[in-house]
């Protein structure tokens, strides 16, 4: 599993260490970072001696980690240009070292290069880039290298112009194929649309660890944790013991909807699924395996209730609603089922001990918030898990997980494959499942998502995806990530 800081605490951290280490040290030891994987980048297309270089250099540590990298890579044969967009508050120790190595300075972007190196501005940053920054940055694109390609940009620390602490993009930025990080990862680098323009995050050790004694800001599950959590049935199990999933979706309107929940529930690791709804007779037809009555009264015992997608949101809707939370069980609401939380008249039947997650889109948030997540959605949804005392899964590309604890996971597998109607219902489906099997509510949360994202990849190397193809790329995907 990986973890992010916000900068406040890895100022501190810094702060700590450096008091123990010559002056000096954690800047060689990242610049030295930076600079070895610069030149595995330009290893791969054609060496490290005679390539161009090119150095975006802004001022304070940032810019000294680019220079003396540069230096690094001047002294390795490479010819090294830095531009400097602040000269007066140039760092003086690390330009008087690329010197040494052989770079040198110019005004403008040069003709060819083979690299660009972003170290406009750090974690210290706010806001967009800003003056001659912008103008520089919309230019890359017009860069070419020896291959003929556009040059890689290896953005420092993180891609000059993000929101570190929140993962926003405010302005122009950087959009990077390679960020060097140094110490440990930042929020940018795991959530919110920072997070693509970082491209591949390489963590570069300076010792850092040690020395952060704040609480991660956000948990990034790996594939190891997913399989690690996910519920497996052994030699005694039956399909009690694996935990049985009601799925109240669907309606004679919206019969897919009980379908693709069923699906994405069937796909879990469950041992019996029982559907309550008006679609029963389309499901039990397509899943013949699956326990089917027309209401929630009827169903039986569940370990875990999903309820929403395609419901509805008529009176009977809303006594489907009610009788699901009614239940002593974790429960999942998602689509209709949170429309018809808006106006007040389910709060009653809100305040429950068992678990409750719900997974809204944006549009979905701010009818529930009375805004939108805006530029942080780690930070708007911990406030409305805990205004509504829920686990709250914030569906988008970087889908965010907060609990009312303040708790935050950024799941690393989101798709644009996913953005299809129908794929909600399959993950409110899988997520109930995973309930029912016993998982904590964050953990079952994480997991589908994770699990989710990833099928909707697998789904997309076939070309355009519906939600029915991200159902069916489910159990592929747990085979081969368990």
């Amino acid at each position: 599993m990986r973890q992010a800081w916000r900068v406040a605490d890895v100022r501190a951290a810094e702060k700590a260490l450096m008091a123990t280490l010559p002056e000096g040290t954690l800047m060689q030891r990242a610049a030295a970072g930076l600079a070895r994987r610069c030149a595995l980048l330009l290893t791969d297309d054609g060496g490290v001696y005679g390539a161009r270089v090119l150095l975006l250099v802004g001022s304070g540590d940032n810019g000294g980690d680019t220079l003396y990298a540069g230096a690094a890579l001047a002294r390795r044969g490479a010819q090294v240009r830095a531009i400097l967009l602040r000269p007066d508050r140039v760092h003086l120790a690390g330009l008087a070292a690329l010197r040494a190595a052989g770079g040198f300075t110019v005004r403008d972007l040069p003709q060819r290069t083979d690299l660009v190196v972003d170290g406009i501005v750090g974690i210290g940053a706010s806001g967009g880039l800003r003056g001659p920054a912008v103008e520089l940055v919309a230019r890359l694109g017009e860069l070419r290298g020896r291959s003929g390609r556009r040059p890689a940009v290896v953005a420092v620390d993180v891609p000059s112009g993000v929101a570190v602490d929140t993962g926003d993009v405010p302005g122009a930025a950087v959009t990077a194929d390679v960020t060097v990080t140094f110490g440990c990862l930042k929020p940018a680098h795991v959530a919110g649309p920072a997070a693509v323009r970082c491209g591949q995050v390489e963590l570069v050790d300076i010792g850092l660890a040690p020395a952060l004694r704040a609480d991660p800001a956000v948990h990034v599950p790996d594939a190891e944790d997913i399989a690690g959590w996910w519920p497996v049935p052994g030699p005694q199990s039956d399909k009690y013991t694996r935990g049985v999933v009601g799925i109240a979706t669907g309606s004679a309107k919206y019969p897919g909807a009980a379908l693709l929940s069923v699906s994405g529930a069937l796909a879990g690791p469950t041992g019996m699924v029982r559907y309550a709804g008006s679609a029963y007779g389309e499901v039990v037809r397509a899943h013949p395996s699956v326990v089917a009555v027309n209401k929630v009264g009827a169903a039986g015992r569940v370990q875990a209730w999903v309820c929403g997608s395609g419901l509805g949101t008529d009176e009977a809707s809303r006594t489907t609603l009610r009788s699901v939370l009614a239940t002593a069980v974790p429960v999942v609401l998602d689509a209709d089922a949170l429309t018809l939380l808006v106006d007040g008249r389910h709060a009653s039947d809100l305040r429950r001990d068992a678990p409750l997650v719900i997974t809204p889109h944006d549009g979905e948030f701010k009818r529930l918030a009375g805004e939108s997540p805006g530029a942080d959605r780690m930070g708007a949804a911990c406030r409305l898990a805990a205004w509504i005392n829920a686990v709250v899964l914030l569906k988008g590309d970087r889908t965010i997980v907060a609990t009312p604890a303040g708790d935050i996971w950024a799941n690393p597998t989101g798709s644009p494959a996913l953005a299809t109607a129908g794929s909600g219902d399959v993950l409110a489906g899988l997520l109930g499942s995973l309930l029912a099997g016993g998982l904590p509510p964050e953990r079952a949360a994480v997991a589908a998502a994770y699990v989710h994202g990833l099928a909707g990849r697998w789904a997309a190397e076939d070309g355009p995806v519906t939600s029915p193809d991200v159902a069916a790329a489910l159990r592929p995907t747990l085979a081969a990530l368990l």
